[in-house]
């Protein structure tokens, strides 16, 4: 996990102290989305889970908590880990090329993924994990001070920290700086609908095409996934796809066939595809990385229906990190892996042909 603490000069040595007290009012804020049923009950109405949370209880995700029947975040402005990124990590290939991201993420999640990379903050509650206070006004100005173009919600799941992202989007485009979010999708589609208002460019980690594989590896469900992506592209919010690619679970011709073939109905050819190399670690560690001809075969597949960004990821040096134009088939970015070498697309157009390359540029 290449995650660490940074400190802008401008932060206090208040704001930058280690903070693990769930009572601290400063990280605790009412919920957006739930509803109070009988017996102080409450139904979270944020995911798909809807969790039902009896008094003095928390949700799945573990930083949600009922409080005499009124639902708070206990990670409001909590960040456990923050960072600065190149976007090229996170990965998103069509958003700002080659610029910084300052990337936060708190404890908690919604999912539990058996690979998960960061299970140490994803998979535990905000006690266990030391945290900051840095409330959205003061993540836009560090994002700001250290010249990054955008304000990444990453590492664990932004859906479980909604308030805090929510805020900082707002806060950040104050200080002209932009939004990303890093996710699994999985999230209803009110609090989504009004996330896109506020966010620049979503890149969706999706699991599996395979209700099995969401069951069974990751502790949820494919269908919200998919409805998720859909509304971001009616939203026009730019988005882009991961597909970590997991020998023998989700890497069969049929499965990678009809991924493609969805996409290119329901979100159109421009939507780009990472086909990402899996590693062992966390509790799937019986498998192991992904063969080198296994991601080409599933870009193959991509590149035969008609996509027109498929993108082999974990692979640094492949030519297939490479952006390539559409039209003219010339190579309008190369890239090892975060770093770009050669950049020639002019504004939003390529460099050789004049056309227009969707994305963010």
């Amino acid at each position: 996990m290449s995650c660490a603490f940074l400190c802008p000069s401008f932060l206090s040595a208040e704001k930058s102290n280690a903070n693990s007290n769930s009572d601290d009012n400063r990280f605790i804020r009412e919920a957006s989305y739930y509803e109070k049923l009988d017996h102080k009950k409450i139904r979270c109405l944020l995911c798909p889970r809807e969790c039902v949370v009896d008094d003095r209880e928390r949700g799945y995700c573990g930083v949600r908590e009922n409080r005499n029947g009124i639902y708070y975040t206990l990670v409001y402005a909590r960040p456990c880990t923050y960072h600065i990124d190149p976007i090229e990590k996170k990965p998103l290939f069509h958003f700002h090329p080659g610029s910084l991201a300052f990337s936060l993420a708190t404890a908690g999640c919604n999912l539990n993924c058996k690979f998960c990379q960061n299970w140490q903050i994803s998979q535990v509650t905000p006690e266990q994990v030391q945290s900051i206070y840095l409330p959205p006004k003061d993540t836009a100005k560090a994002a700001a001070n250290n010249n990054c173009v955008s304000i990444a919600y990453t590492y664990s799941e932004p859906t479980i920290f909604y308030e805090y992202m929510y805020d900082t989007a707002e806060a950040g485009h104050k200080e002209n700086v932009k939004s990303v979010v890093i996710t699994a999708g999985y999230i209803k589609q009110k609090p989504l609908e009004e996330l896109c208002k506020k966010v620049d460019a979503i890149k969706v980690d999706l699991k599996a095409f395979s209700e099995k594989y969401y069951q069974d590896i990751v502790k949820g469900e494919l269908k919200p996934v998919l409805d998720s992506l859909v509304t971001m592209r009616k939203m026009n919010v730019w988005t882009e796809i991961v597909y970590l690619v997991v020998p023998t679970l989700n890497d069969g011709d049929q499965e990678l066939k009809d991924l493609v073939k969805w996409i290119k109905g329901d979100l159109g050819l421009d939507v780009p595809v990472h086909f990402t190399r899996f590693h062992p670690q966390y509790i799937l560690k019986n498998l192991p990385p992904t063969p080198l001809d296994t991601l080409e075969r599933a870009k193959a597949i991509a590149d035969a229906e008609g996509l027109n960004f498929a993108y082999i990821g974990n692979v640094p040096g492949h030519e297939a990190e490479n952006t390539y134009c559409p039209k003219c088939k010339k190579m309008l970015i190369k890239r090892i892996g975060f770093n770009i070498l050669e950049n020639h697309i002019k504004g939003s157009k390529c460099g050789f042909c004049d056309y227009q390359i969707p994305g963010i540029f």
